[in-house]
This record gives structure tokens, C-alpha cells and sequence, in this order.
């Protein structure tokens, strides 16, 4: 069994085994909360301060490890930030290769610029012409000061009882969200009713926090080497073989299975760096006329070990959709762009 398995196993397992894990693991819990609760402690309370970035920001991350849509969801401000003629970069720590490659195809005209050091990240953000920041994964990141914090829940892993880790995948207790400018609940394979009780349940116990509800859809199918389409119709009734190495590969694979396709899956640990072994495995694994798909995330790891002489691998590609909170969104964004710095 991969470890992204036994994860998954262990964090949403409904078996005796599972539940006896996770029972084991509270007292680790515990302390993680205690650790958690001391580091927001130090902010309260000035013993810690945090530094002003060298331009306006918007974060955009989550409570959980992974699993919430929050690489897209990031690319898609930036890109609504581009329309409204400002200059985003994109700043984050990149705990793998794929995110930075990620945002460079989706928005190939903002610059990514990767720093553990947020501050630093955003003084050389400013040395590439930028004049907002959008951060990817700074929710926890505190010594970063930002204009504003989104932060993603998913629909398709919401809980009303979260674990911490290591039990379960919450970095956060849920009051972390005191901290948030605006929620937004994210939804793949969840019905938008699910979203919508969750958006209500938040709205509920934070009436002071925006909550919106933000679909992440499937669109057509892209090569992951050159520039070829298909439908994404063409997988209904064909045999596909997933490729994930994602947060959360129930929920994609959910969504493959939702186009009639019959979908068999590999999957690998979040952020997972292919090898060119695993890729050629991956590769001599399909049957005939099955189709190989992965995510774009995956896509950009694979390509470059993906073997000629095998059938095309192909991602899906996303979409975007605010079905609740857009005017909140907006408002917010409008705030943020209002404290760039003025152009002489």
C-alpha cells in the first residue's frame, strides 16, 4: 500500500483499524494544537510581529494539508487581478516543483517567485515590476503581512468534527478562520447543495466573515506535450488510467468517474516527484485504448519523463465558477487593488 493510501486509510477510514489509529494519535494531536495555539499567542499578543511586504497582498491558503483547490483557486486571482490592469506575481514557498510550474502555464505572464522568506519573496516580486502580490499557501505564515486572507475549505472533505495533525489533516482548528477576510468554500465532486450547507454552516458560527462557494470543474482534455484537445465527453465510456499525486485524489477521481469513464487509479503522495522508472511503469501499465489522464499538477512532472512511443498522456484541465459570494469577492479585491502603490 503507498503512503498516500495508508493516508487516506487513516485520516477517513471508517474501520476499526482506522479509529484505533487515529485514537493513538491524539495525544500528538494535542500537543500540535498546543504548539498552534502558543505560535497564534505570540501574534495576539505583539511578543512577534508581522512585516509589512513591499507591496499590497492577497493571500489565498487553507486549514488542512492540501486538498482544497488552493493552486488554482491562487491562478485564477491572479488572472481576475490581470484583467483589472494590475501586475500580480505570485509568491509562495513551493514545497514541490509542481505548484511554481503550475502557476508559469496558467498565467505565463506573471512572475513566480519561490521564497520560504515571504517578505523577501515580495521584495523581489517588486524588482520584477509587480505591484500586488498574491500568496500562495500563507494562511500559517504569519510574519507576512498581507491586505487580505482567503482561505479555502472543500466541500468534498468537510468535516464538523476536524482532527489536527497528525490524526487527521487539519493544520488549523476551524477558529483559525477568525483571522480570514473572506471563506470560500470550494467544491469538485460535491453537490452544490453539499457546498451550500457547509458555506451556511461557516456563515453560521463566523457572521462577521464573507463566505462564498467557488466550483472547481472539469473542462476539456489537454496534451501534456504540445498543444492537441479533446472533449472531455470522450472519456464516457472509455477506459482511463489516473495518474494523482494531489491532496485530495478521491474528489478527482470522483470526477473522472462522474463522465461514465471507468477509471482505474495510481496514486502517489501529494507534491510526489515522478521518476523516470515510475513514469515508464506508469506508461507500460495501460491496456489497449485505455487513456492515461492526470491533473495539470501532475502533468508538468510526468511530461518530461513521459516515453515517446506510448499513447498520449493527457490532463484535465480546470475551470473556476464563484456560485455564491461573488460581490463580497469582488469588494475584497477591489480593496486590496485600491492600496497599490500610486504610479508617478
Amino acid at each position: 500500500m503507498t503512503h498516500a493510501r495508508r493516508l487516506e486509510r487513516l485520516w477517513w477510514g471508517t474501520g476499526p483499524g482506522a479509529r484505533a489509529a487515529r485514537a493513538a494519535l491524539v495525544p500528538a494531536s494535542i500537543l500540535y494544537r498546543i504548539g498552534s495555539a502558543v505560535h497564534a499567542g505570540l501574534y495576539r499578543s505583539g511578543l512577534r510581529r508581522a512585516h509589512r511586504l513591499a507591496l499590497p497582498a492577497i493571500s489565498v491558503g487553507n486549514l488542512t494539508v492540501g486538498g482544497t483547490g488552493k493552486t488554482p483557486v491562487a491562478a485564477w486571482i491572479a488572472s481576475l487581478l490581470v484583467r483589472q490592469d494590475a501586475h500580480p506575481a505570485i509568491v509562495m514557498r513551493g514545497y514541490g516543483e509542481d505548484e511554481p510550474l503550475v502557476h508559469e502555464r496558467l498565467n505565463p505572464a506573471v512572475p513566480v517567485v519561490v521564497s520560504p522568506d515571504r517578505v523577501r519573496g515580495a521584495e523581489r516580486a517588486s524588482t520584477l515590476g509587480a505591484d500586488i502580490i498574491v500568496l500562495d499557501d500563507a494562511f500559517q505564515h504569519r510574519r507576512a503581512a498581507r491586505n487580505a486572507d482567503l482561505v479555502l475549505l472543500s466541500a468534498d472533505r468537510w468535516t464538523s468534527a476536524p482532527r489536527l495533525l497528525p490524526a487527521g489533516p487539519w493544520r488549523e482548528p476551524l477558529s483559525a478562520l477568525r483571522r480570514a477576510s473572506m471563506v470560500l468554500v470550494t467544491r469538485k465532486a460535491a453537490s452544490p447543495a453539499t457546498a451550500s450547507a457547509v458555506a451556511d454552516t461557516i456563515q453560521h458560527r463566523f457572521p462577521e466573515i464573507p463566505v462564498g462557494v467557488v466550483a472547481l470543474t472539469l473542462q476539456e482534455l489537454r496534451a501534456a506535450t504540445g498543444e492537441s484537445t479533446m472533449p472531455l465527453e470522450a472519456l464516457a465510456g472509455a477506459r482511463a488510467l489516473a495518474i494523482v499525486a494531489i491532496g485530495d485524489p478521491s474528489a478527482f477521481l470522483r470526477q473522472l468517474a462522474a463522465t461514465d469513464a471507468t477509471v482505474r487509479a495510481a496514486v502517489f503522495p501529494d507534491h510526489h516527484a515522478y521518476t523516470h522508472a515510475e513514469v515508464a511503469r506508469l506508461a507500460s501499465m495501460m491496456a489497449a485504448g485505455e487513456i492515461a489522464v492526470c491533473t495539470l499538477k501532475d502533468a508538468v512532472k510526468l511530461a518530461p519523463h513521459w516515453p515517446r512511443e506510448a499513447p498520449p498522456l493527457w490532463y484535465v484541465s480546470q475551470s473556476v465558477m464563484v456560485e455564491e459570494g461573488r460581490d463580497a469577492l469582488d469588494a475584497l479585491l477591489a480593496r486590496v487593488l485600491a492600496s497599490r502603490p500610486v504610479q508617478r
